[in-house]
């Protein structure tokens, strides 16, 4: 039986830009993902991927911020909804997710396009990005299609 226990996790190093407050949600930012010297080898061949994955922890976000319910982007007019159901950041574990394209790889720094990460934001993990990850009929709620649609306009 699982209980509510706690894990640890290991940072694999950081992320540098220069983007600040909403510039981070700018999917034509350029940052810097420095990955610590001792997992140096761990990304032999990640080079050979146009996109990865990265896992980062929203450090900015204290537990007392956590939320079970919130409107998506914080907007009344879209309904309440269960954190799960959202991309909100105030979550019981502050993990943030995001597919970059990722541009050069230097020694340990991995110049990406599109990380919505803040300035030395933990980054504890890196995947690549392969065709098992694309899906195709995907659905979503006609909330997220407004939300959408604003954005456009």
């Amino acid at each position: 039986m699982f209980n509510n226990e706690m894990i640890s996790v290991k940072t694999i190093g950081y992320v540098r830009t220069k983007a600040r407050g909403s510039q981070v949600r700018e999917k034509t930012m350029l940052s810097q993902i420095i990955i610590f010297n001792e997992y140096i080898k761990a990304l032999e061949g990640i080079k050979d991927f146009s996109h990865i994955i990265v896992l980062f922890w929203l450090n900015k976000i204290s537990s007392k911020d956590m939320l079970l319910k919130v409107h998506p982007r914080g907007r009344d007019d879209l309904p309440l909804l269960g954190i799960f159901a959202t991309r909100s950041m105030f979550r019981p574990n502050p993990i943030g997710l995001t597919i970059v394209e990722l541009i050069k790889v230097e020694k340990n720094k991995l110049t990406v396009r599109g990380l919505d990460a803040f300035d030395l934001t933990p980054v504890i993990d890196i995947k690549p990005y392969d065709f098992w990850d694309t899906k195709v009929g995907i659905k979503v709620p006609e909330w997220w299609k407004k939300l959408e649609k604003s954005k456009k306009t």
